[in-house]
């Protein structure tokens, strides 16, 4: 088992930098795209793929703004991988796909200059994103992250084959998308073009590695971030589809695996909070007398706790998530 590391300054200030940036574009790119516009960097065909677009974004943000509270980078790497995932990706679609900026093409002033704002934001939170990363790795592990630590709430057994199913459905589609827009993007049940395609696409590839990173981790206390992010993202999305239901062939399989894929994804989160809130629970010491010792025993008679315990009144480790 690897070596605990703590988590670096350089990754809680680009999350929270990210999440609000995040949360303010994914929402005027969603509250557009519900009123019909296709208000996204690049020219769209429909108003409905940068909707989903703005609503991940806008439903991953208020996870990032969690990530401070962690200690340890294993504690957030299953929510900071995919989003540098992100932002990488959606870095180089834009730059990939430059011909159909709204800025190139003609569009509107505030388009323009908004797809123009886009590229530059994107590349320079991509290079910090990449710079945060490295540096995190070449972290030496600090006192806290000295020994290995055993998994607090392993995942129960159920819950492993359909967690594989999701993730692998999204990372295979997300890695169509981006390799192969021509062919996978005419299997998606709306229209899109090659930008919409490859951006679909790295939010597709960045969802499937969160829920497989999730399921590698195989500890409910240290994928905490990324359960805040996944239903939040998935009713963002749900809410968008709903909207636009008319633009979808949900007859096709392309529509119904769309609907299975976010319903999965919904599912995941909500069961994800429920086993973790249960392991939560568990792991408090009762309140009165503990169960080691016997009735009537002095408090400062009780046996000494077992190194790497913890009680109430010492938090675990993971609860800095």
């Amino acid at each position: 088992m690897a070596v605990q590391k703590e988590l670096s300054p350089g990754i809680v200030v680009l999350s929270a930098v990210v999440g609000g940036i995040s949360l303010t574009t994914g929402a005027l790119l969603t509250v557009t795209s519900l009123f019909g516009y296709a208000a996204g960097p690049w020219v769209s065909p429909e108003a409905l793929s940068p909707g989903l677009i703005g609503a991940a974004m806008a439903g991953v943000a208020p996870a990032l703004f969690t990530i401070g509270r962690a200690r340890l980078w294993e504690d957030v790497r299953s929510l900071v991988l995919p989003l540098v995932i992100v932002l990488a990706g959606l870095f180089a679609v834009s730059l990939l796909n430059g011909g159909s900026l709204q800025a190139v093409e003609g569009g509107p002033l505030f388009l323009a200059l908004f797809s123009l704002g886009w590229v530059a934001t994107l590349g320079l939170l991509a290079l910090g994103a990449v710079g945060c990363l490295v540096a995190q790795y070449r972290r030496p592990p600090g006192r806290a992250g000295a020994t290995p630590r055993q998994p607090v709430a392993p995942l129960p057994a159920w819950s492993k084959p359909p967690l594989a199913v999701v993730g692998s459905g999204w990372l295979g589609i997300g890695t169509g998308l981006l390799a192969f827009p021509a062919f996978w993007g005419a299997l998606v049940p709306w229209t899109v073009n090659r930008a919409d395609a490859q951006g679909l696409g790295v939010w597709a590839l960045a969802l499937g590695v969160g829920v497989l990173g999730a399921l590698a981790e195989d500890d409910l206390t240290r994928i905490r971030p990324a359960l805040r992010a996944v239903p939040l993202i998935a009713l963002a999305t749900a809410v968008v589809l709903a909207v636009h239901f008319r633009s979808v062939d949900w007859t096709s399989g392309p529509g119904v695996s769309l609907l299975a894929l976010v319903t999965g994804l919904f599912t995941t989160g909500v069961s994800g909070h429920w086993l973790l809130s249960r392991a939560d629970h568990r792991s408090v010491a009762p309140t009165g007398t503990p169960p080691d010792t016997a009735p009537g025993t002095p408090p400062d008679t009780a046996p000494a706790a077992a190194p790497g315990a913890w009680s109430a009144d010492r938090p675990s480790p993971a609860d800095g998530a």
